[in-house]
């Protein structure tokens, strides 16, 4: 797609300017929603912080982010772009609770 630019105006311009910004915002939050979709309400996920690997609840989403309440109780609002879903190892705790039997 090719747009020739040389024959507008300063205010053109930045019309253009302007539209370009918008639609690029709106595909930016089109794309977070997306990312968000992928996790539910209650999802364990984890994600890397300058303290390291953090694991959590998701709690709520936000407009860009979703709001995780860490294992040792800090809420953190992350892009979902970042979390990864935590599969709980259902057989481990299955030989854990025979175990105790």
């Amino acid at each position: 797609m090719t747009i020739d630019i040389d024959q507008l105006t300063a205010d053109e311009l930045v019309a253009l300017n302007h539209r370009i910004v918008e639609r690029l915002r709106f595909l930016d939050t089109l794309q977070a929603h997306r990312d968000m979709m992928a996790f539910n309400i209650g999802n364990r996920v984890s994600f890397d912080s300058r303290q390291g690997r953090q694991f959590g609840i998701l709690t709520k989403y936000n407009k860009k982010t979703v709001t995780v309440v860490t294992d040792n109780g800090e809420r953190w609002n992350i892009s979902p772009h970042l979390l990864s879903e935590v599969k709980e190892a259902g057989l481990v705790k299955n030989v854990i609770d025979n175990y105790k039997k």
